[in-house]
């Protein structure tokens, strides 16, 4: 039963298969809690540095320093985009650089250049085929992101605002909601706009050392640093709810499959049987 054959190692291979995507949607489901506990702890920090910021800029209205504050016309953006360097993870990274062509063909369709810095292996692969400018590239950053790795890429995107070279940069990663929604997000970073003075009941001046626009720029810095390495976690934690969502969905697909593939061998077993039998007692009557 050639036919019945073929079925049995079709069926044996996809209970194979099945196994593997059970096993990575429980290592998924392992990571994602350890991704959203470290997503969490680094919130604070941030909140904090922006809280410290706008106490500064609003005592010293008089000064602006060149990250808050919009020069000349807009004509290069820097983008940071941060996406996964391992795939199995559904959608996510392909509905974020979908997001993101969106708004590459709106500016370029006002004349503005656009140059690009990847964190991660898939936003490298993919953006290299566009034709964009790449000013710098990281990958392998592993499932827990050190904060000295992410500073060389940074300061590449920095120094060319600093110089002139960049009008704006902006920061593209999946933003975790819940465990079922990432919503690709794109959005500015510099010029930053501090605008919220919620829960601001009055503003304090500080004794700065050496100066106030040298204290102010390290911390603007440490701040930029702050969203991008929230962006890097966000998105981690997006990857292993994404995973574990995909393997439970290819782990209950190879279910389903392995249940008609089943249906489809009984029933060919049972007419190779019913077969034989009217072979036998065709045969039987002959004689």
């Amino acid at each position: 039963m050639a036919v019945g054959k073929e079925i049995r190692t079709q069926i044996s291979s996809i209970q194979n298969t099945q196994k593997i995507t059970s096993a990575m949607e429980m290592v998924a489901a392992s990571k994602m809690k350890k991704a959203q506990d470290r997503m969490r702890a680094s919130r604070p920090y941030s909140e904090k540095i922006l809280k410290v910021i706008g106490h500064l800029t609003h005592a010293h209205s008089e000064f602006k320093h060149p990250y808050m504050t919009t020069s000349g016309d807009l004509k290069r953006i820097g983008v940071i985009v941060i996406s996964s360097d391992r795939g199995l993870c559904g959608g996510l990274n392909n509905n974020l650089f979908r997001s993101l062509l969106k708004d590459i063909t709106v500016w370029q369709s006002d004349s503005i250049e656009i140059e690009l810095c990847t964190i991660g292996k898939k936003a490298t692969s993919f953006f290299k085929n566009t034709g964009l400018n790449i000013a710098s590239v990281l990958t392998d950053i592993g499932d827990i992101p050190r904060f000295d790795d992410l500073l060389g890429v940074i300061k590449v995107m920095l120094d060319r605002y600093d110089a002139g070279e960049l009008n704006q940069i902006m920061i593209a990663y999946n933003m975790f909601e819940n465990t079922m929604t990432q919503v690709p997000t794109v959005k500015q970073i510099v010029p930053m706009e501090i605008t919220e003075t919620e829960g601001m009941d009055h503003y304090w001046d500080y004794i700065y050392e050496p100066d106030a626009e040298d204290a102010l720029t390290a911390l603007l810095i440490r701040y930029i640093e702050a969203l991008v390495y929230q962006g890097i976690v966000e998105n981690m934690a997006c990857e292993q709810s994404s995973r574990m969502i995909a393997m439970k969905s290819a782990t209950d697909n190879a279910g389903d499959m392995i249940k008609e593939l089943g249906l489809i061998y009984n029933k060919a077993r049972q007419a190779a049987i019913t077969q034989e039998i009217s072979e036998i007692v065709g045969g039987a009557a002959a004689v």
